[in-house]
């Protein structure tokens, strides 16, 4: 494995710090807009989505991206909203705790995946109200994807 996975407070952190006042459809737009944009530049084959309470706001596949992608998108979108992080993050508790999500919770690995490139949209005061999905890359790479735009998006 070429890169390491961040630790849990690591990605703690970056929830705690990518958070919103709000969450707009227009908010959802340009954060999708964003990352499609840097898939292009990046020439990247994925599926992008941005969800609000179960509404799907934004949707594109890029060159090279494929129905499967979707299904991560899905199953990943479900781990954000059943645990309130990102999945990147519910993997990482699972292995800081000894064990795999799989495991630890015993889910329909069809319905759910605790891999990376779906991070919560979370509105301060509030909380999870949604997701920013992408899926396609390295699930590493696909989170970072996710963070950078939302980190760009909030002027961070």
């Amino acid at each position: 494995m070429a890169d390491a996975f961040p630790p849990l407070a690591e990605l703690a952190a970056e929830e705690q710090d990518l958070q919103f006042t709000s969450f707009t459809n227009d908010d959802a737009w340009d954060l999708g807009s964003a990352l499609v944009a840097a898939a292009r530049r990046a020439d990247a084959p994925v599926a992008v989505a941005v969800v609000r309470n179960g509404h799907r706001l934004f949707s594109a596949a890029l060159p090279g991206a494929t129905p499967d992608n979707d299904e991560w998108i899905e199953r990943k979108t479900r781990v954000v909203h059943r645990f309130g992080h990102s999945s990147l993050y519910v993997r990482q508790a699972s292995i800081e705790r000894g064990t795999t999500f799989e495991e630890e919770f015993g889910l329909d690995p069809s319905r759910y995946a605790a891999h990376g490139g779906a991070f919560p949209v979370l509105v301060r005061s509030v909380g999870p109200v949604g997701a920013v999905v992408v899926s396609g890359l390295p699930q590493l790479d696909d989170h970072r994807m996710v963070v950078a735009a939302i980190r760009a998006h909030l002027g961070r």
